[in-house]
């Protein structure tokens, strides 16, 4: 793979900035148990890349990056539900699932080319 730290990586960069739109939307927010949730999920995403990407073995970062698709996915679905209970805009929903649908494809991306060399 050619990166130097997990901060090359674009699906790390995206995810961060992800991560910052979600913060702002909920910010507010006394819906705390959402809240809360939701921003885990969000931080779980980018985190769990930059942890992987540091381990020693492909294994263990394929491992993290699958545990990054996963709260992609969780994010996904409280977005939808935030959105239904018009606790966010649905546009701001949508536009976020939007990119959390292509970062979870840049994951899997990922994940296979790890995979090849473990």
């Amino acid at each position: 793979m050619s990166y130097r730290s997990f901060e090359d990586l674009e699906v790390w960069k995206r995810s961060c900035i992800v991560a910052e739109a979600v913060y702002c939307l909920f910010k507010d927010s006394r819906e705390y148990g959402m809240r809360d949730q939701v921003l885990s999920s969000s931080i779980s995403v980018p985190s769990n890349i930059a942890e992987g990407s540091e381990r020693n073995h492909a294994t263990e970062f394929r491992q993290f990056l699958g545990i990054a698709k996963g709260s992609s996915a969780e994010l996904r679905t409280q977005l939808e539900l935030a959105a239904r209970m018009k606790m966010i805009p649905r546009e701001d929903a949508d536009r976020l699932i939007k990119e959390l649908q292509e970062i979870s494809a840049m994951l899997r991306g990922l994940m296979t080319k790890i995979g090849s060399r473990a």
